[in-house]
């Protein structure tokens, strides 16, 4: 039975949890409708999303994303960190390109059916983030992994078709990358302005939005560059929608009582047992979760949670390569601004990005 016993948190552990959308598209994408950036951005405002980035489909303007989306005199805002990208609609699949500036992205374009060695060549000129898009759909990610800073593994408020991408994740952390996970609504259409008084029509058009999935990273400062770098660094967790429970996974590698380890670190597998603590924050209070433990693509454990925290313990290989996350399942928080998304997302609620051990980060 695991421990539900509190525990601490690093005091050196500074930063702040940020929530937001890494997947939209505006009007600037053709097949976008009722959907203007002002609406986007608006509605994100609301809500209380820390951050947002508009992706909208480069071949729908041949690579001239600067002159459509990044020029709308309405994406700009005072309370949303903004972040310039587009996704790279190619022969192979679907790229997130994002960056906290504008950047060429005319020249990544031109280069998307090129080598994928050229291609992470170009990547680092530019100093943008590539980003895996639903790696298991029709139009599914088909370059390298080694070109990919972060994978999209929950993909619109439709849990059910994000099963086989979960398992393409758990297949390249198995083999040694670590690979921070994301979520993105990729919402294509615009919600009517009374959705609750709107007959749904289909998923895309009345259940999936701005936050549907919710993607939280833990960010060492309210910035821009800070957001990306957490979510390259796997500092991360996805939730079915905003006020769903975030859950964070921490480990307490050294046995002195505090978690010094969150998602996306990396510690020696020393062959002494481990204890981690699984937090659930916000969302129903009082409510019962299923907590499903993953460890090197396995599953490992799983408990019930009535309340904030659990933990439990393992002893990672010594000298070997392991990895642990989480997922959530139970009932869903009420999105009342998206009311028709929480039948879309079933049971699952959230799920975090791994911790591990013994891994080689210059793999």
């Amino acid at each position: 039975m695991p421990d539900t016993t509190p525990a601490l948190a690093a005091p050196d552990r500074e930063g702040l949890w940020l929530k937001g959308d890494w997947h939209m598209h505006s009007r600037h994408s053709t097949d976008s409708s009722n959907n203007p950036i002002g609406k986007i951005i608006g509605f994100a405002e609301r809500v209380g999303f820390d951050y947002l980035v508009v992706t909208d489909h480069d071949i729908h303007v041949w690579g001239d994303v600067a002159h459509h989306t990044w020029a709308d005199p309405d994406y700009r805002s005072d309370k949303l960190l903004l972040f310039y990208g587009a996704e790279l609609t190619a022969a192979r699949g679907h790229i997130n390109i994002m960056a906290t500036a504008p950047y060429d992205h005319q020249a990544v374009f031109d280069a998307r059916d090129a080598r994928d060695w050229d291609l992470l060549a170009l990547k680092r000129r530019l100093g943008v983030h590539f980003s895996a898009n639903h790696p298991s759909t029709k139009n599914h990610y088909g370059y390298s992994f080694d070109l990919a800073d972060s994978v999209e593994i929950w993909n619109s408020c439709v849990w059910s078709k994000n099963v086989p991408g979960l398992r393409i994740w758990d297949d390249m952390l198995l083999s040694g990358r670590m690979l921070g996970a994301r979520g993105g609504s990729d919402s294509h259409h615009g919600l009517p302005d009374r959705p609750e008084l709107t007959t749904p029509q289909s998923v895309e058009a009345s259940a999936n939005y701005v936050g549907t999935p919710t993607t939280w990273v833990f960010a060492r400062e309210r910035t821009a560059a800070a957001a990306l770098e957490a979510l390259e660094r796997g500092r991360a967790s996805v939730s079915a929608n905003p006020y769903n429970p975030r859950v964070e996974l921490w480990a307490d590698a050294d046995g002195d009582g505090v978690m010094e380890l969150m998602m996306g670190d990396n510690a020696l597998a020393t062959g002494k047992p481990v204890t981690f603590e699984v937090r659930l924050v916000g969302g129903y209070r009082g409510m019962r979760y299923k907590v499903k433990v993953v460890k090197n693509r396995d599953a490992f454990a799983s408990f019930e949670i009535e309340g904030d925290s659990l933990r439990f313990s393992d002893t990672p290989e010594a000298g070997g390569r392991s990895y642990y996350r989480v997922e959530i399942e139970g009932p869903q928080t009420p999105y009342p601004e998206v009311p028709y998304s929480m039948a879309q997302s079933g049971n699952m609620v959230a799920l975090s990005n791994p911790i591990y051990f013994g891994y080689d980060e210059s793999f």
